[in-house]
């Protein structure tokens, strides 16, 4: 068949197709009058009903590019400073990560720990202004996935799944919520300036579901998105009769099987909309001296991490259901990857998110935000307690800490242990499945029914697992 026709499927195909589409109004009309067919909503990011009333209205998921060591953050390991320098025990195993083969020295953590909050949660001095927001977060100590590299890891941390091609975890929730804003995109993604993740636009993608639910990556710098502004001499309602002009022709030979086109034609209408709202959303110059300067946007060391930050909350505050703000990207030297030096790098990179991390749960709670919104600081794995080099550290997927904060939250407490060198996750273990089936959780939606018919599979974000932490429930 050539591709310049298409097969007619019915006959309101027929009739859609004929005289310009004139046959198809008519039909339309007539089914509606009869009450046989209700006009409904061609916006598939319109606003939806979740399967229950969750307490999160919408995500801030931060993710760690490279793997923080846990050890070193969040988990202190006291066996772990009696045996420095010694092999691990034989009971252990051989642990392999991607470039030792768990026969180097136990390398113990130089960083000092101090009980924080009301719990008494210990936090190291790595994260001083974190430490003053522990009673808002839920730590989870024995989290673990299943890769020891980096994209395929960071495939299953957005994904469920170590291979491209799936849709990321944002995507689901777009495509099981809709978005609440009409002017803003449903889902937000901020990159760091070096560049984005290892595992690239994957991480932020539809997948196989339609095109539409795909993250929208903003720039970095004073304009986060270009071209809002319309050409010189050209007024606001000459582009809307061009865009309509545009819609029309488009629907007179549009395959409903096409969802790349169908979100291409979708986002023309959004940049029409956005160029009213878009512009006061990202001009963080609206804000006050002392919210720019909790943020750290007046210090070299954390403005870059401090206006993703910002910027995430006044995303969320104007309805963007989904934002996903990544520290770490491009080189390795602006990762979390700390194979050389875990000190120098953890100093480095701690110092870029602490201050701004804690200014945004805080900023949050003033506004009333944190209620309704959930934030959740990620990555694809650990380190290892095992040294590479002598001061570094490789990828430790086998046991980790991640954390949630916000909407429907338990906070001030720590969840499951790793063992005493901090290798493995041993009590209450968390896997990436149960870790999303959670963040859905909080929103309202069932992981076992959110599903997307595909290649005659009913898909779904945690395939045939997941099980929520119910520890993490306020």
């Amino acid at each position: 068949m050539s591709s310049n026709h298409l097969q007619l499927r019915s006959r309101r195909d027929f009739l859609v197709r004929a005289g310009g589409g004139f046959g198809g109004v008519a039909l339309s009309w007539l089914l509606a009058s009869d009450g046989f067919a209700a006009p409904a909503s061609t916006n598939p990011l319109a606003a939806k009903v979740a399967h229950f009333q969750g307490k999160a209205k919408s995500v801030i998921f931060m993710f760690m590019v490279g793997g923080p060591s846990s050890i070193d953050l969040f988990d202190p390991k006291v066996q772990l400073k009696k045996h420095q320098g010694q092999p691990l025990p034989a009971s252990f195993g051989k642990p392999v990560s991607q470039f030792t083969g768990g026969d180097t020295p136990l390398l113990a953590s130089t960083r000092s720990f101090a009980r924080h909050g009301q719990a008494g949660l210990e936090v190291s001095d790595l994260m001083p202004h974190l430490a003053t927001c522990v009673d808002q977060i839920c730590f989870m100590r024995s989290c673990w996935s299943t890769s020891t590299i980096h994209a395929p890891a960071m495939y299953e941390l957005h994904s469920g799944r170590t291979l491209m091609g799936y849709p990321s975890l944002g995507s689901w929730v777009t495509y099981g919520l809709g978005n609440v804003s009409d002017n803003l995109p449903a889902y937000c993604v901020l990159t760091q300036p070096e560049g984005p993740p290892e595992g690239g636009a994957p991480c932020w993608g539809a997948g196989f579901l339609p095109a539409v639910y795909q993250g929208t990556r903003l720039r970095n710098g004073s304009s986060p998105i270009l071209n809002l502004e319309a050409p010189p001499g050209v007024t606001r309602e000459r582009q809307r009769r061009t865009l309509d002009l545009l819609q029309r022709m488009n629907e007179l030979d549009r395959d409903p099987t096409d969802s790349e086109l169908a979100a291409r034609i979708d986002s023309f209408e959004l940049a029409f909309r956005m160029q009213t709202n878009a512009p006061e959303a990202v001009d963080l110059s609206k804000e006050s001296a002392a919210m720019r300067a909790a943020y750290g946007l007046d210090t070299a060391r954390t403005a870059d991490f401090g206006t993703r930050c910002l910027l995430a909350r006044r995303l969320v505050e104007r309805g963007v259901r989904f934002v996903q703000l990544y520290s770490g990207g491009g080189p390795l030297i602006t990762q979390w990857d700390a194979h050389d030096d875990i000190n120098a790098n953890h100093e480095k990179m701690c110092g870029h998110v602490d201050q701004p991390i804690a200014a945004l749960l805080k900023d949050l709670q003033a506004r009333g935000l944190l209620e309704t919104t959930l934030v959740v600081w990620a990555s694809e794995f650990g380190r290892t307690p095992m040294s590479q080099g002598g001061k570094g550290r490789d990828h430790n997927p086998y046991g980790y800490t991640m954390w949630m904060a916000g909407a429907g939250v338990k906070g001030g407490q720590a969840i499951g242990s790793t063992d005493e060198f901090g290798l493995r996750a041993i009590e209450n273990r968390i896997s990436v499945n149960d870790f999303h089936a959670t963040i859905l959780h909080f929103l309202g939606l069932d992981h076992t029914e959110l599903t997307y018919l595909h290649n005659s599979r009913d898909e779904r974000l945690t395939d045939v697992a997941g099980t929520i932490v119910k520890e993490a429930l306020a």
